[in-house]
């Protein structure tokens, strides 16, 4: 009972500013060809508001097939959903309906940094200039392409043109270190008057690997930017979702870890606790995050944003689709519904995690071994 009231903000959660339900729109203006698998739009960027519309980046794969694996990939074959990939944008009036201006920052020739794909991409807004960061590819995913840096663009307008920097600006770590592999999705907030990029990595081998955040600091867009003496600051998670929140940073941990479903919180933007425990949370949530880049001292959180569903269809046809997230964790909103912790979903979604082919093969084998004694 103690912890009830020390632990947390509130001793219920429908008043923890930190406590919110998920609700999802299907987005209008995207074309997905029928959904046959050869076109994706995954991983949107944070959603800023300029020019009297909102703007969002993304990572686009228009390839003459779906994803065929490492082996099978080729030149215009891509290994996986983010192979072959370079980062468009769309602009809306209301969030809702989204018209597709064209590509940002396509694939740069060989043998600079991003020339296999360009993906995962996040908008910094820093002194009148534009920043986009994202992975960099060399080499298709799979045939250890995944173990890529971050590198950045830049521009005066976020309608571009875009230059490339064309070198590493986020590093990976060195051998032996817990970002050896890879830096992804690079996230940047404006903080304490500095650029804090948060990135995702993974360590402790494959396939089973360990995912953490981590945090490298900045006093310029292009670097150079100086790890956390404290990485990984964040012990799970998957995409990178973080917002200014009251005096620190609040980061959405979804997916992985044993932390995952959690709403965590830093005062000092470095040292995250766990704030609620949460359900259906957006995967590679991008925010509409007014405060963002203004450097504020006291963060008034996010309503809305733009996150994506993986596999939308069937495997052989596997592409991403983009999709809204409302949600409350705002001091500036107070939705009852949204705080609601009696989540309900119907009978058909609980049926559509059933038992695999291998997990009845084993409960038959039990049955029988029963019987037979």
């Amino acid at each position: 009972m103690l912890r009830n009231y020390t632990q947390w903000s509130a001793p219920r959660p429908e008043d923890n500013e930190l406590y919110t339900q998920f609700k999802y729109t299907k987005l209008k203006g995207f074309d997905y060809r029928n959904h046959d698998g050869t076109v994706s739009r995954r991983d949107p960027s944070k959603v800023i508001f300029a020019n009297g519309k909102y703007y969002v980046w993304y990572t686009k794969r228009d390839t003459p097939t779906p994803p065929k694996g490492a082996d099978a990939s080729t030149d215009t074959i891509p290994s996986s959903d983010w192979d072959l990939c370079d980062i468009w944008y769309a602009t809306s009036v209301d969030g809702f309906t989204w018209e597709e201006q064209g590509i940002a920052i396509p694939r740069p020739p060989k043998p600079n940094v991003g020339w296999r794909s360009v993906s995962t991409t996040d908008i910094l807004e820093w002194k009148g200039k534009y920043y986009l960061y994202y992975q960099g590819f060399m080499e298709a995913s799979g045939k250890r392409g995944d173990d890529c840096p971050v590198a950045v663009s830049y521009s005066d307008s976020p309608d571009g043109p875009w230059t490339p920097h064309n070198q590493i600006v986020i590093p990976n770590g060195a051998p032996g270190e817990w970002d050896q592999y890879s830096i992804h999705d690079p996230y940047p907030l404006v903080y304490k008057g500095k650029i804090y990029l948060y990135y995702k990595s993974d360590f402790d081998g494959d396939p089973q690997l360990v995912r953490m955040q981590g945090l490298a600091i900045a006093d310029d867009p292009l670097g150079p930017f100086e790890k956390h003496p404290l990485n990984p600051v964040i012990n799970s998670g998957h995409e990178t979702t973080l917002f200014p929140f009251k005096e620190g940073i609040a980061a959405l941990v979804i997916r992985d870890g044993n932390e995952h479903s959690t709403v965590q919180y830093a005062e000092d933007g470095v040292n995250f606790e766990i704030a609620s425990i949460t359900a259906m949370m957006p995967n590679a949530g991008g925010p509409f995050i007014p405060d963002a880049f203004t450097d504020t001292k006291y963060g008034r959180g996010i309503t809305w944003g733009i996150s994506h569903f993986t596999n939308a269809t069937t495997w052989d046809k596997n592409h991403a689709v983009l999709t809204r997230f409302d949600c409350d964790l705002s001091l500036d909103l107070n939705d009852p519904v949204m705080k609601r912790t009696g989540l309900y979903q119907s009978p058909e979604v609980h049926y559509q995690q059933g038992l695999g082919k291998a997990q009845l093969k084993r409960i038959e084998e039990a049955n029988r071994k029963l019987r037979e004694q």
